[in-house]
């Protein structure tokens, strides 16, 4: 079965805007909530990792990001659809893969989305009591935060650039103006330069920084998913995509060597395990610390924009996924209709919607705990989604050029090497993932290894369907598009 969409039909079924690469660059580092992560993921990597020596994981993660994208860009300039890794995977490696890609990339991103429902629902609900105001239950915030997402999700994604930006730009502000006060000041002891010793940062937890890191970039391959929506997608998207990994893992990095020298690099690991423990808050008594109540207080406010600016991304994200397949004869055609006026997947925003209510209600109503049984989980699930969705892509990119080796001419790097670099270092990343795993979902090993074959159970699902449908690898080919520069 094939269903691509007829010319005529295509003021329908294909979204535009004139995002530009700032714009795009706002929806992935939302995406990836650098203030969330810093208030969560760098306790964990510290507390159950190797301690000073965390920001080198950020790093390293970072790194293997890197080594992804100039493959994934030398190929974006031949790739039309705004399908993201399905449409590379299925230019790559055939309609089979590429629709495993596409399952693993929707059960990926609904579950990290739903995980942040459920962290900021216990997030407000925080902030609430600690203003005095009443002890609800953490779900009835996730549903209201549900709720604005809908609308904005509804509307042209123009507004949602807009919201995402104000959110991200005050978040990541008051974080740079922590870090360099704390630097500043030389922190608790000094500059925490243990962080960089080898004997610190080469020890065996080096594979849980390195795993909460990983977590931490859920979201950037949304570059492509706006590709249609971007002003010159052929440029923006590439920009786009170096400047948000770049940009994301120096700010974390960096952030995390702030937040240890600001305790000390002593007591960094102590610290961390009060965070984990429930008795206290890295980041906000830093804050406290260094910057006042007042804007301990403000941390606190934005933690709750940051989480909501990660779920309108994600949102963003999973309607346009389904929007893709729908005009490809996978979902229902409904969900490829676009809103005549917004101009945007509004059918498809609108299901995603309820996918999500749905899942979000059940773990409501099964009594997890919003951080450890929900977030902690979907956040396991989406990580082990996430590589495995960036090891097809890579594989893709190396078969596309391989045989297409009249496109690969002068950009051998590109088209071939590091796309080999990207799978052994994705294959490193996976194992440090597994190997770590339960410290993501905070269950056994039985539940774990459940919720780590989620996506590899969509994979297969995928691979069997493709069995039946024909996606139309070659549609999504532009063999006269010329490569980015070697």
């Amino acid at each position: 079965m094939t269903a691509s969409p007829s010319v005529a039909s295509q003021s329908t079924t294909r979204l535009d805007g004139q995002l530009g690469t700032r714009s795009i660059v706002f929806m992935v580092i939302a995406a990836a909530a650098p203030l969330t992560v810093i208030g969560g993921n760098v306790p964990l990597a510290v507390g159950s990792g190797n301690g000073a020596g965390a920001p080198i994981g950020f790093a390293l993660a970072a790194i293997i990001l890197l080594l992804f994208s100039v493959g994934f860009v030398t190929m974006t300039p031949f790739v039309k659809e705004a399908g993201a890794f399905f449409s590379y995977v299925t230019a790559g490696l055939g309609s089979r893969l590429g629709l495993g890609t596409a399952f693993t990339a929707l059960v990926a991103y609904t579950a990290i989305q739903v995980g942040v429902y459920g962290y900021m629902g216990w997030a407000v609900g925080d902030l609430v009591t600690y203003f005095g105001g009443p002890d609800l239950p953490w779900w009835l915030y996730s549903f209201a935060a549900m709720a604005i997402v809908a609308v904005l999700g509804y509307r042209h994604i123009d507004l949602s650039a807009r919201v995402l930006g104000v959110a991200l730009a005050l978040e990541i502000l008051v974080v740079v103006v922590l870090d360099i006060v704390i630097f500043a000041t030389g922190g608790d002891s000094g500059i925490a330069m243990q962080t960089f010793d080898p004997a610190t940062v080469f020890t065996p937890g080096i594979g849980v920084a390195v795993l909460f890191a990983l977590t931490g970039f859920i979201g950037f391959e949304a570059t492509a998913v706006f590709r249609d929506e971007a002003r010159t997608p052929e440029k923006t998207i590439p920009r786009a995509t170096y400047i948000a990994v770049i940009v994301i893992g120096v700010f974390y990095a960096v952030s995390c060597w702030a937040l240890i020298t600001g305790v000390g690099a002593n007591n960094a690991v102590a610290v961390a395990q009060k965070t984990l423990a429930g008795n206290g808050n890295l980041l906000l008594d830093t804050a406290t610390q260094y910057l006042g109540p007042i804007m301990r207080d403000v941390i606190q406010v934005l933690l709750v924009t940051s989480l909501f600016a990660c779920v309108l991304s994600f949102h963003n994200v999973i309607a346009r996924y389904q929007f893709s397949l729908a005009n490809k004869g996978v979902l229902p055609a409904a969900l490829g209709r676009r809103h005549t006026r917004h101009h945007s997947p509004s059918v498809s925003s609108i299901v995603q919607t309820i996918t999500a209510a749905v899942v979000l209600a059940v773990l409501a109503l099964s009594g997890l705990d919003p951080l450890v049984g929900v977030f902690g989980s979907m956040a396991g699930v989406a990580t082990v989604g996430m590589v495995i969705l960036m090891l097809l892509t890579s594989v893709a990119v190396f078969f596309f050029f391989l045989r297409r080796p009249a496109l690969a001419e002068g950009h051998a790097w590109g088209a071939r090497v590091f796309p080999v670099l990207a799978v052994l270092g994705l294959i490193i990343a996976m194992w440090l993932v597994l190997s770590n795993f339960t410290l993501v979902t905070g269950g056994s090993v039985a539940v774990s290894t459940a919720l780590a074959l989620v996506p590899v159970v969509a994979l297969l699902l995928g691979i069997v369907l493709g069995a039946r449908l024909r996606l139309d690898g070659g549609a999504a080919i532009d063999a006269d598009a010329e490569a980015p520069p070697a």
